[in-house]
C-alpha cells in the first residue's frame, strides 16, 4: 500500500490552481497523496501536473484523453485509490473552495463513519463570495433532495467528501449514472441506502479565487431529474431496510 488517505482533485483549466491546492494539503496533512485526474485541460494544467508529480513522489496525475466530466474523472481517481490499496478516499476541488486543513478533522470523525460529508449548512451558513441568488438555489437544491430522497443530511450537493475504502468497495461503481453535480447526490444516496454510517463536517466554503466556474444549466437540470431518478429505483423509500435500516437507525443514535 502506497499510503493511507488519497485526496483525488479533478482538474479543467486550473493550471494558476494546482500547485497551491497541492502546498495547502501537505502544509497540514504532509503523509496525504493526493491524485489529480485532468480531463485533457487546454490552458496546459497537465504539463503542470506532470512536473509536480515528478518534484514530489506523493502526487500523481491521471490524464484524460477528452473532457469526461466531473463524475467520471472521480470514478476513475476512486478506482486508482482502491487498486493502490488506499484506506481512505477524498474528493476535494481544486480551486481552493475546500480548505485541506479541514483533512485532519474528517479523518477523525471518519473513525465511527464509512462516510464523511462537509457541510457548508448545519449550525449556520458558511458560504464566502457567493452571489445571494446562487446560495439560495444551493439551500433550495438541498431542501429539494432531502424531500424527494430522504437523505438525512444537511448538504446533499457539497463536494468535500471523505469516503472509507470498504464504502466504495460495496458501490458498483460502473453502474453509477450521474457525471456532472449530481454524481454528489447520487454518491451519497448510495452509501447511506446501503446502511452506511454517515458523519458530516462543518466547514467554511469559500468560492474560487482564480480560474472558472464550470457549473452550467445542462449540469443542473442533470441533477433535478437524477433526484427523481434516484428516488424511483428505490420505490420512493426514504430510508434503509432491512438490516440497513436497524444499522443505520442504529448509528444515528450514537
Amino acid at each position: 500500500m502506497q499510503g493511507k488517505t488519497l485526496i483525488i482533485i479533478p482538474t479543467y483549466d486550473e493550471r494558476d490552481n494546482v500547485t497551491p491546492i497541492a502546498e495547502a494539503v501537505h502544509k497540514t496533512s504532509p503523509e496525504a497523496h493526493i491524485l489529480f485526474v485532468d480531463d485533457n485541460s487546454p490552458d496546459g494544467t497537465g504539463a503542470v501536473l506532470d512536473k509536480m508529480a515528478e518534484e514530489d513522489n506523493r502526487i500523481f496525475v491521471h490524464h484524460g484523453e477528452t473532457k469526461a466530466g466531473l463524475g467520471r474523472a472521480y470514478l476513475t481517481g476512486f478506482k486508482w485509490g482502491l487498486a493502490k490499496g488506499y484506506e481512505y478516499i477524498f474528493e476535494m476541488d481544486a480551486d481552493g473552495s475546500h480548505d485541506p486543513k479541514c483533512v485532519p478533522e474528517f479523518l477523525e470523525v471518519a473513525k465511527n463513519a464509512d462516510l464523511v460529508l462537509g457541510t457548508r449548512y448545519r449550525g449556520g451558513i458558511r458560504v464566502i463570495n457567493w452571489p445571494l441568488n446562487r446560495l439560495l438555489i444551493s439551500m433550495s437544491a438541498g431542501i429539494f433532495v432531502r424531500l424527494i430522497t430522504g437523505l438525512p443530511v444537511s448538504d446533499p450537493t457539497g463536494g468535500y467528501k471523505c469516503f472509507s475504502r470498504r464504502v466504495l468497495e460495496s458501490i458498483d461503481l460502473d453502474n453509477v449514472f450521474s457525471n456532472g453535480y449530481s454524481f454528489q447526490i447520487e454518491l451519497s444516496y448510495m452509501a447511506w441506502m446501503s446502511g452506511w454510517r454517515i458523519g458530516e463536517v462543518p466547514i467554511v466554503f469559500e468560492d474560487r479565487r482564480a480560474g472558472y466556474s464550470k457549473l452550467s444549466k445542462a449540469i443542473a437540470r442533470e441533477a433535478f431529474f437524477m433526484v427523481f431518478r434516484l428516488a424511483w429505483r428505490n420505490k420512493f423509500r426514504r430510508r434503509p431496510k432491512g438490516k440497513a435500516a436497524q444499522e443505520w437507525l442504529s448509528n444515528s443514535e450514537e
